[in-house]
């Protein structure tokens, strides 16, 4: 959706706020059917519980790609996140449930990886289409729910079933039973409100970089996939080195110096000067570089502050309040830019001020929790990867 943001703002005659309505109900949707699973989503198989959401994500995304108003895309949007919020809490359980703590960090950024490939592929080639097909922004949902029907036989055939989590449960059990013991648990509820916090610090520069980008400083449709090829390479990269490093040395350094070194990043690219598309590119890279590293390191932690048993749920969980921060960051965002007659966007480095200091405040509430969970794996990062080679 955010890459096509300066194709829907003129194609709907749309201001930026309604945009991010549209950035914005995914994620509300999300948040909402994820924490209604997270109530029973650790009595079933973690695979079949993905299939389910993944062929309701797919029927969303295709519907998307039939709209033809600014009201159906909208609903077209809250369908695929009911699906899509339970997606990815599924996938981070079932990483956590086969890898131990000590390799989970390379295990994170091999799924990690899959969204630098899907921006190395995915989004260029969606754009390119969009481009060829005289700016048509159906093509984009189209073409990734057609190639997704491709991969639910892969699913059933790859993924492995995982029921060692399902426990006998007293059928006087309270179903909000997940719910409440997240409250209760200090360590748990802290941890939701970091993966919140961190969310909202990322995602509020997002929906607007690419008019941003084109309207502002200038470089037209055509060169804007650029953007994502490049960032999707560097990401790619990042995930499969940052992953295995932060099992040698502990998640929580990466992550603090991936926080740290992303704070000069988001302002330089909030408030951009003016220079040549391939010092854009480089700056995008690096943004891309150190976003992957603290998302692989942050998912990592997180994951093991509660048992396999309550895993799904709680992912599920974390995964809602993950949603609920990007809403509310593309909410933000689209209340404070405005839109000039010629399309400019306005304030958009009031909205990097604003990721700043909830990026700060991530980063040192992540410290205070992770302090004493986080232990690096024994021995150097060269001697782990040679044990697990022999």
């Amino acid at each position: 959706m955010m890459p096509l943001s300066n194709y829907l703002l003129p194609y709907f005659k749309i201001t930026a706020f309604q945009f991010s309505l549209l950035v914005a109900s995914y994620s509300i949707s999300a948040f909402i059917s994820g924490l209604i699973i997270a109530m029973v989503i650790d009595r079933f198989d973690r695979k079949r519980s993905l299939l389910f959401a993944y062929v309701g994500f797919l029927i969303g995304t295709i519907c998307c790609g039939f709209a033809y108003s600014f009201e159906l895309l909208l609903a077209a949007r809250i369908l695929a996140g009911l699906f899509g919020g339970i997606i990815g809490a599924q996938v981070l359980a079932i990483v956590a449930d086969l890898f131990s703590y000590e390799r989970r960090g390379r295990a994170m950024g091999a799924v990690m990886s899959a969204f630098a490939v899907a921006s190395i592929i995915g989004v260029p080639i969606s754009l390119y289409l969009t481009n060829l097909f005289n700016y048509d922004w159906h093509v984009p949902f189209i073409l990734v729910g057609s190639l997704g029907i491709v991969f639910v036989p892969l699913i059933i055939k790859f993924v492995p079933s995982i029921k060692e989590h399902i426990v006998v449960r007293n059928k006087s059990e309270s179903p909000f039973k997940a719910l409440i013991t997240v409250c209760k648990v200090p360590a748990q509820r802290t941890a939701l409100i970091f993966a919140c916090l961190l969310m909202m610090g990322h995602f509020l520069i997002i929906p607007f970089i690419n008019p941003y980008i084109e309207f502002n400083k200038g470089f037209s449709k055509d060169l804007i996939p650029m953007i994502y090829l490049v960032g999707g390479i560097a990401s790619l990269f990042a995930a499969l080195y940052l992953g295995r490093v932060s099992d040698s040395i502990g998640k929580l350094p990466v992550f603090s110096w991936a926080v740290f070194l992303s704070l000069f990043m988001v302002l330089i690219i909030t408030a951009m000067p003016t220079v040549h598309f391939s010092i854009v590119l480089i700056f995008f890279a690096i943004w891309f570089v150190l976003a992957t590293g603290r998302a692989i390191t942050a998912q990592a932690m997180i994951s093991e502050v509660v048992s396999q048993e309550q895993r799904g749920s709680y992912m599920s969980i974390n995964g809602s309040v993950q949603q609920l921060g990007s809403g509310i960051a593309s909410l933000a965002a689209g209340a404070i830019v405005i839109t000039d007659a010629s399309g400019k966007i306005m304030r958009y480095n009031w909205v990097g001020y604003l990721s700043i200091l909830v990026l700060i405040a991530s980063l040192l509430l992540g410290r205070s929790i992770f302090k004493k969970l986080d232990k690096p794996a024994k021995g150097s990062l060269d001697e782990k990867l040679a044990q697990e080679t022999n």
